[in-house]
């Protein structure tokens, strides 16, 4: 293929990805999925390399490129299989987000897969929204391991039924798996249409032409990065069950446009959820590199190539089963991303900004008894500020791309009230260039619910950087009471829970007064 080719190819490869998503959004029951956005979809090759991703969640999105090789060469593949997995030791990144994963076949060869990941708020877990404060893996709620959920275009009753016996609201899960079925036959049927123009052999050369057009691309990106070796140390703030300050600790080596992150020196799994494995670190990772590259470098493989990752097996950066990971798909992946950047920001200074809010601040409620709910939503904070640029305010930043639920929906939805929604004036950290400000969410309920917080930055403020400031650390507060960063609690009709999101760290030296 010429330049021109190449680039269409590209293109439509990324439309594939685009119309699953439209299909899955306005197909969803839940507001999770239909209105926050908290799904991906991509295409992979027949090894199970990526080739193509639509602008969707970072984490969910790393984590297949790094993992779907080991989950595809696991099973037989045939016409219309359709395969469901959340394990996050066998491909998942915690166990509310569930992939369903088919193989695109062509004149009776396998040539690709189609996969998309969906956050369900229910996955059965010990407390309402499943994000509670655990302690093992099976607490966190269902674990499905690789599973054929559609076989030769037939439904496995069984495995659905077996799905839906473990949750609480089973008719939503059933119109959310649906959707996510939907979405993948979308994505068979349209990469089916592109293969049938260029003929099999011609897709699979297309393929690797674009892996190594991406390759080259990376490459030359990383050739502006001096080689040698730069260390960075950042803390979180704890997870949640006593164990506080634990730190991530880099090392990366840069030789000849060719990267090393070396996680050697972080803690230990921890008894809480913050663990995470591997394949979590690797969306992190994968995220700050393509932040580098131009933005036309295809989303594939290729782009990854000049990339190894290192943690230690029994880190709690690569957690052994069965550690507890529900915080470490959300909270501690935002710290990944702190501290590649804050590694990188020794070596290409100009490139990256100071430390975003550095959380997802999670928030997981619902009711067990009377008429059963689950809801779960993530916040926006505050964006780092650059060399060239203020950060912008009450966004979510890195890891998530995930819309807000909007207010009538919520309310709607659940015996929940908005009291407040607004930016958190002067948090962010001043600067040259000032940080962005986080977000205050107010919330009265209406009846009795039982609340998780998975929170983080609210003791170790976002970074500044070239003399910046940081921003200010986030807030929880219950009836005015501050509450911990992570914490499970019942609240009764009447109470109310605020959320103040941590700023944006700035960067340069404060401008005089």
């Amino acid at each position: 293929m010429n330049a021109i080719e190449l680039g269409i190819f590209s293109s439509r490869l990324d439309a594939v990805c685009a119309e699953m998503g439209a299909v899955l959004q306005r197909t969803a029951f839940s507001p999770n999925i239909r209105d926050r956005l908290d799904f991906s979809c991509a295409v992979f090759d027949a090894n199970g390399d990526l080739c193509a991703q639509a602008a969707h969640i970072p984490v969910h999105l790393g984590s297949m490129a790094y993992a779907m090789t080991d989950i595809v060469s696991r099973c037989h593949w045939q016409p219309g299989d359709m395969l469901i997995v959340n394990d996050p030791f066998l491909g998942g990144t915690h166990l509310p987000d569930v992939t369903l994963i088919a193989p695109v076949f062509h004149e009776e060869k396998l040539l690709g897969f189609v996969a998309n990941r969906a956050h369900h708020a229910d996955i059965g877990g010990e407390s309402p929204g499943s994000m509670p404060l655990s302690r093992h893996l099976d607490e966190e709620g269902l674990v499905i391991p690789p599973t054929h959920l559609i076989r030769q275009g037939r439904l496995d009753e069984s495995v659905m039924d077996g799905i839906r016996a473990a949750l609480r609201d089973s008719l939503s899960v059933r119109g959310d798996f649906a959707a996510q079925i939907s979405a993948n036959h979308t994505g068979v049927e349209r990469l089916q249409g592109l293969i049938r123009e260029n003929g099999g052999e011609a897709f699979a050369l297309a393929l690797d032409e674009l892996n190594d057009y991406a390759e080259r691309l990376a490459r030359a990106t990383f050739e502006a990065i001096p080689d040698g070796e730069y260390r960075f140390v950042d803390l979180m703030d704890g997870d949640g069950l006593g164990q506080e300050n634990i730190r991530i600790e880099l090392a990366l080596h840069v030789q000849q446009h060719r990267i090393r992150v070396d996680f050697s020196g972080t803690a230990p799994q921890v008894a809480g959820n913050i663990n995470c494995p591997l394949s979590v670190v690797a969306a992190g990772v994968y995220y700050v590199f393509r932040c580098l590259m131009p933005d036309h470098t295809p989303a594939c493989a290729g782009s990854f190539r000049p990339v190894s990752i290192l943690a230690p097996e029994g880190c709690f950066l690569n957690a052994r089963r069965p550690a507890a990971v529900a915080a470490g798909n959300v909270e501690t992946s935002s710290r990944v991303v702190d501290v590649v950047m804050g590694t990188l920001a020794q070596a290409i200074p100009d490139l990256i900004p100071a430390a975003s809010q550095g959380s997802m601040n999670n928030l997981a409620m619902g009711a067990d008894s009377g008429q059963r709910w689950d809801y779960y939503e993530t916040m926006g904070g505050g964006m780092g500020a650059g060399h060239r640029h203020d950060g912008l305010s009450a966004v979510q930043t890195h890891m998530t791309n995930t819309r807000n639920t909007p207010i009538e929906v919520l309310e709607s939805h659940y015996p929940v009230r908005i009291r407040r929604y607004a930016v958190r004036d002067g948090s962010g950290g001043p600067g040259l260039h000032r940080g962005g400000d986080g977000l205050v969410r107010e919330f009265v309920f209406t009846q009795p619910a039982r609340v998780t917080l998975l929170t983080e930055r609210r003791k170790h403020p976002p970074w500044g950087l070239n003399q910046g400031q940081a921003g200010k650390v986030g807030e929880n507060r219950l009836n005015g009471t501050i509450l911990p960063p992570k914490a499970s609690f019942q609240v009764k009709a009447g109470d109310v829970l605020s959320l103040e999101t941590p700023g944006g760290g700035g960067w340069g030296p404060p401008k005089a007064p």
